[in-house]
């Protein structure tokens, strides 16, 4: 393609990756002075959207269409249409509109009030980005919006949201809530925000690559094979997919559209017959051959080719579809049958060849973490290096391996206090530098063709105190606890998830977030149906699903301890068994830091444990590092009895 303005507004409306547009590969030929173009529109984009200042007379030119559409409150949620935990600039419409850029929020604005909504983890960040003389802030749990419209929301009035970003569920409780107040609830087809964002970016453009099957394992004709089969089950005539995990598995495809994550924004329609309708921007798939059962259409052109479905029985999963398509299908006598997204399990379990490739990504990362460790342990005492010093140095020793394709998701790098943040992002306001004695988390991953990790590591610079070493030693009980644990086949992590927190509740302590989130094959760094954690997913763990393993523990204004390696469920042979047993295989082979330990607090069983991975770390990645670096895995991974 030639780099025409629109082409290059959409190059530079995708996230770089490694410091680069993954766009730039589908012009024919560019210059220094395209990429200077690409930097400039990008930071246009970003400041646009981040500039609060603008907040009164966007609210302003939201309410006069509003006034204009006579709608009376309107919901502007942060998710976009395809439900992701990602949304490209085209579509951070929540951030442009209120200038907050965390990663969970909604408003409902009014004629007369606003509001604005967030949990916890947000609390400062709403009061420093959200301009309270117009949005009264509230706790998203504690507060939630559904209490603030019934106290608002008069009888007579119409409530209004965008039908492409709301489920079923989602709209059933608005007209509950619209009924309640005697109001009415209207769906709209346009997106308010849009129709006042005037220099909104466009959708982003970067290419689509297939996933090579020595790390994919199974052909797309074998997926997209499978599928058709449970469509059929489901007494379906076609399958909508609007998960951009699902279609990137199902087709084998891979893409850089949002941050951190190899997907390609897209919608796709399955036929019970096993043909596929991809609803994909063209420009994309550049010089791309696609199998023949794959049939290409414009991204706009979804709405209308479900209404000639006619009489279709089409399966949707009801947690990620708009309303809006839903209504498309119905609108010409079309069916919709609920289903969960049949992808999300055969994608969750993966195959032997997406194992080996998860296997070998942490090997990789692994080599890249012991350079940082030792780095970091060789850092004089009295320099004070910052949060962001130390995550960019880290992400240096990942960029070494050829392999690497991105981040899998901005690195959490808090130093003291900022380490009690348990979603902390460093940002130049925030930036702290790391003092003596203090403790520091860096919780990190990274995207590689063969597979994504994430691993979490506490670190000591200088001594720890008493109740330091015996916080996160509690924290390292619980990770030896679960990841060692044997449990029947049928065995959810809901049920698993007291085994992380025991040696911290035996001392009235506990952390507010999930022990185990799922994890993708060069896919999202957070992926389902499978997790860890309080009143978490029932699904029952299964023989090749990877999960991370990640108790904590968090002193606000103090320092923040979490240990975090990812595992491989297996199956476990046990003499005399009654039922088969699983278990966990540490994938992630990286140090923990010993200086933190307090060896009387283990059992001799957990010191065994932690001495035999640390020799499988020093067996495996010792060979593949230079030396210094080598002689110092010696030393982080000796035997805990001859340090303690």
């Amino acid at each position: 393609m030639k780099a025409e303005p629109d082409i290059l507004a959409a190059i530079a409306a995708a996230p770089k990756a490694l410091g680069r547009f993954p766009g730039l590969e589908l012009l024919d030929t560019h210059d220094a002075a395209t990429e200077a173009e690409l930097e400039r529109l990008q930071q246009a984009y970003v400041e646009d959207i981040e500039n609060g200042q603008h907040t009164a007379e966007r609210v302003a030119a939201l309410r006069q269409w509003m006034q204009a559409q006579a709608v009376d409150a309107l919901i502007v949620p942060l998710h976009d249409i395809f439900f992701g935990e990602y949304v490209p600039l085209a579509n951070q419409r929540l951030a442009w509109l209120t200038g907050f850029t965390g990663s969970n929020g909604q408003a409902v604005i009014m004629q007369e009030k606003a509001a604005f909504f967030s949990d916890g983890r947000y609390t400062l960040q709403m009061q420093q980005q959200v301009d309270q003389r117009i949005f009264e802030l509230r706790h998203i749990i504690e507060a939630p919006l559904e209490d603030w419209l019934r106290a608002h929301l008069q009888a007579g009035q119409t409530l209004a949201c965008d039908a492409s970003l709301h489920t079923q569920a989602q709209v059933d409780r608005w007209q509950t809530l619209a009924d309640g107040n005697k109001a009415r609830l209207r769906l709209l087809e346009e997106n308010p925000v849009d129709a006042v964002w005037h220099e909104r970016p466009p959708m982003p453009l970067s290419p689509v690559r297939l996933q090579p099957l020595e790390w994919a394992g199974l052909e797309a004709r074998d997926k997209v094979s499978q599928i058709a089969g449970r469509i059929r089950q489901a007494g379906a005539s076609h399958l909508l997919l609007t998960q951009s995990d699902s279609i990137a598995w199902l087709l084998n495809v891979r893409g850089m559209d949002v941050p951190n994550t190899p997907f390609v924004l897209s919608f796709l329609v399955l036929n019970a017959e096993g043909e596929a309708h991809w609803f994909v921007d063209a420009r994309k798939l550049h010089t791309l051959n696609l199998p023949d059962f794959v049939h290409l259409h414009a991204p706009e052109t979804l709405p209308a080719f479900l209404q000639e479905l006619k009489d279709a029985r089409v399966a949707v999963a009801p947690q990620t579809c708009p309303v809006g398509l839903r209504q498309a299908i119905e609108r010409s006598g079309g069916h919709v049958l609920e289903m969960d997204d049949p992808c999300q399990l055969p994608k969750a379990v993966k195959n032997a060849a997406e194992l080996a490739g998860m296997r070998q990504a942490h090997v990789i990362d692994a080599v890249a973490m012991c350079r940082f460790l030792h780095w970091f342990d060789q850092l004089p005492r009295d320099s004070r290096p910052t949060e962001m010093d130390l995550a960019e140095q880290l992400e240096q020793f990942r960029r070494q391996s050829t392999e690497l394709v991105s981040l899998s998701f901005d690195s959490i790098s808090g130093a003291g206090p900022n380490g009690a943040i348990v979603h902390y992002r460093v940002t130049p306001q925030s930036n702290r530098a790391l003092e003596q004695d203090e403790i520091y988390l860096i919780d990190s991953g990274g995207q590689y063709v063969q597979g994504t990790t994430d691993i979490t590591r506490t670190l000591i610079f200088g001594q720890p105190t008493a109740e330091m070493k015996d916080r996160f030693t509690r924290v390292l009980k619980g990770h030896i606890l679960l990841g060692s644990s044997l449990f029947p086949a049928g065995t959810s992590g809901a049920q698993l998830d007291t085994l992380a927190r025991h040696a911290l509740w035996q001392a009235g302590l506990d952390y507010d977030h999930g022990t185990g989130h799922g994890v993708g094959a060069f896919l999202s760094v957070h992926e389902g149906p499978q997790s860890i954690g309080k009143g978490r997913s029932p699904v029952p763990l299964q023989p090749g699903m990877v999960l991370s393993n990640e108790p904590g523990y968090y002193k606000t204004g103090g320092y923040g301890i979490r240990i975090e390696n990812l595992v491989e469920v297996v199956e476990k042979t046990v003499p005399g068994a009654e039922r088969p047993l699983l278990g966990f295989e540490n994938l992630t082979l990286v140090p923990i830091d010993r200086h933190l330990i307090e060896p009387g607090l283990l059992s001799e069983t957990e010191r065994r444990w932690l001495d035999a991975y640390h020799a499988r770390v020093r067996e495996t990645i010792g060979p593949l590092l230079e030396e210094p670096v080598r002689q110092w895995l010696q030393q982080a991974t000796a035997p805990l009895e001859l340090t303690s």
